[in-house]
């Protein structure tokens, strides 16, 4: 199969996706009671899931391209660690969901701001000390994320355990989530080129004419602002970001011009689905969209992995 058809083929999936995202679930016999479900729950989630999937497989695209490692993921600099605490205690405080998602986004500003100071002194030379900066805050903010678990009483662990583990039904105000998905390809495509050839060693990128250390610093800063947005409207949907561009690169989608645009829509496109599965497999209840997509997602990479 030829390049084109391949993304010829991702783009039609689209509207295949969102319409089994607005369809999932049943919808009372009533025509006017069913229509309002569709415009005011419905669309907005799935409009939501779609650019938070896009979101995160983009940074996930980012982040393999700056640590050259095709099973690098948007959560390595732990900025779902330092979301998740923050959220949490704004939860045992008993405030507003606007303002618990305001914390997470300062929490996975916090971690940033941390791995960067930890681990970003020799960025143009090695990706290694931010690497080990965010590994070692990720296991530093899951510890007391523990901690905060163990403290809570019983009845507010239920909503902390599904925004831990990702869950749509929090996200509100899709079309920022939109605007941010926009401006985050373009910023990216027009990187797309110094990605390319960031991939060869440092010396050869900077032989090439590429400011390494400005581009990394690029990629940081936009993969993980990503991840923050999406991380404080939805909480941490793992795998999205890890599988979705690994897959696209061992289908031959490895220019970044492509791989870029290719991962945003594919990533919505699963993170859709994932969530009708969720919102229909032992409905009425609801299972958190992290599980579905860990669930999908272990099998597909260990599959991925065993090919040659």
């Amino acid at each position: 199969m030829s390049l084109k058809t391949k993304i010829v083929l991702l783009m039609l999936s689209v509207p295949l996706t969102l319409i089994a995202g607005l369809m999932a679930g049943n919808l009372p016999d009533d025509a006017g009671l069913a229509w309002q479900i569709l415009l005011d729950l419905r669309v907005p989630r799935v409009a939501a899931g779609f650019a938070c999937g896009g979101l995160l497989a983009l940074a996930g695209a980012l982040m393999q391209t700056l640590f050259r490692n095709p099973l690098a993921e948007p959560y390595l600099l732990g900025v779902s660690g330092g979301a998740g605490l923050l959220a949490l205690l704004g939860m045992v405080a008993g405030l507003a969901w606007p303002w618990v998602s305001a914390l997470a986004f300062i929490g996975s500003l916090l971690a940033l701001g941390l791995a960067a100071a930890l681990g970003g002194r020799m960025l143009a030379r090695d990706h290694t000390p931010l690497l080990l900066a965010g590994v070692m805050l990720a296991a530093g903010f899951g510890a007391l994320i523990a901690l905060v678990l163990s403290l809570t009483p019983a009845e507010q662990l239920p909503g902390m355990l599904f925004f831990l583990m990702g869950d749509l039904a929090w996200t509100h105000h899709p079309a920022w989530l939109w605007v941010a998905l926009f401006i985050a390809v373009g910023i990216a495509w027009r990187l797309a080129h110094r990605l390319d050839v960031l991939q060869l060693a440092p010396l050869k990128a900077a032989s090439l004419g590429v400011a390494v250390a400005p581009t990394r610093w690029m990629l940081f800063g936009l993969a993980g602002l990503c991840t923050a947005l999406v991380v404080a409207q939805a909480g941490s949907i793992g795998f999205v970001g890890l599988m979705v561009p690994h897959a696209l690169r061992r289908i031959g989608l490895t220019a970044h011009r492509v791989l870029l645009p290719a991962a945003a829509v594919a990533g919505g496109s699963l993170l859709v689905l994932s969530d009708a599965l969720a919102r229909t497999v032992i409905a009425p209840q609801e299972l958190p969209v992290g599980v579905l997509t860990a669930l999908i997602g272990v099998p597909w990479m260990l599959w991925l992995l065993r090919k040659p």
